[in-house]
């Protein structure tokens, strides 16, 4: 399972995904960094096979209202403390993994890990 996270979220979220067996990159690896618009994002996404995560909702629409990105992890959370964000992770892990087999959009919220069709 690959992932892309978006610049809002933090760049050392990619390393605790790989360990935990994502193969994850953040956009700051792209040409363009942190200032790659998210039509680029979405258009490498997509091309490459990779599931955007961001807390952004212009990927949300985008992808209610075109589908695109093709695959869509949207974290609504609010502010978390960057150990709070990767303990989420870590603590549902096997849960996020089977959500984002099963379907094209997946949330993260305060009320836990939802599957939209």
């Amino acid at each position: 399972m690959k992932l892309i996270l978006d610049a809002q979220l933090p760049a050392k979220l990619c390393e605790v995904l790989n360990q935990l067996g994502f193969e994850s990159i953040h956009v700051d690896e792209l040409p363009k960094g942190d200032e790659t618009p998210d039509l680029e994002i979405t258009k490498f996404a997509d091309r490459e096979n990779l599931i955007v995560v961001t807390k952004g909702f212009d990927f949300y629409h985008s992808h209610m209202m075109l589908g695109k990105p093709k695959k869509l992890f949207l974290i609504t959370t609010g502010n978390l403390k960057n150990r709070q964000l990767f303990n989420l992770f870590r603590n549902n892990t096997l849960i996020i993994m089977n959500a984002l087999n099963r379907r094209s959009f997946v949330e993260l919220g305060n009320e836990g890990i939802t599957e939209h069709k």
